[in-house]
């Protein structure tokens, strides 16, 4: 395929040239370099760089996730959270959340929580979307602030459906926080 170029005035401009900078910006950014030091290593003004952030920018605040299950209506749900910008999702119906459990040995299962766990710990709010059992688990094991939205007492054993008028509200709250 032969590369994009465009015309203006006297300059051809390579869209692969573009998009190939600014994703070394981002990256650069995003691992934590200050705009004025990414500015310094690439040769650029450090306002164009906060303008580029702020053309993309989705949303400020705080690092949330969101982790639930057993979830009927789990798309629609990851893809609100992620249309506002939430920073991680993790949501399954009934028959994911026991293939994540079988044929796995204890000492596996417990590896794949716990790294979940930890996964979690780098997020400011978690949203869990559950019963109240995992509540009690999600307060013993993380740090962070827990918004918690009730689907059922414990034990859920088929998947729910979740409000998206209320998934939605709690969302918006946190994401004013």
């Amino acid at each position: 395929m032969a590369e994009k170029l465009i015309r203006i005035g006297e300059k051809i401009i390579s869209l692969r040239k573009v998009r190939e900078n600014i994703r070394k910006i981002l990256k650069l950014r995003s691992n934590g370099l200050s705009q004025q030091e990414v500015a310094n290593e690439l040769n650029l003004d450090r306002t164009f760089i906060s303008r580029l952030e702020s053309i993309g920018e989705v949303r400020k605040g705080k690092k949330i996730a969101v982790f639930g299950f057993p979830l009927q209506n789990k798309e629609e749900i990851a893809k609100i959270a992620r249309a506002k910008g939430v920073d991680y999702v993790w949501l399954m119906n009934e028959k994911e959340r026991w293939q994540l459990v079988k044929g796995k040995s204890a000492l596996s299962f417990f590896n794949e929580i716990m790294e979940l766990v930890s996964a979690l710990q780098d997020y400011d709010i978690v949203i869990i979307i559950s019963s109240p059992r995992w509540l009690k688990v999600a307060k013993a094991l993380l740090t962070n602030e827990i918004i918690f939205i009730e689907l059922g007492t414990s034990p859920i054993t088929e998947d729910r459906i979740l409000d998206i008028q209320v998934f939605e509200d709690i969302l918006n709250t946190v994401l004013l926080k």
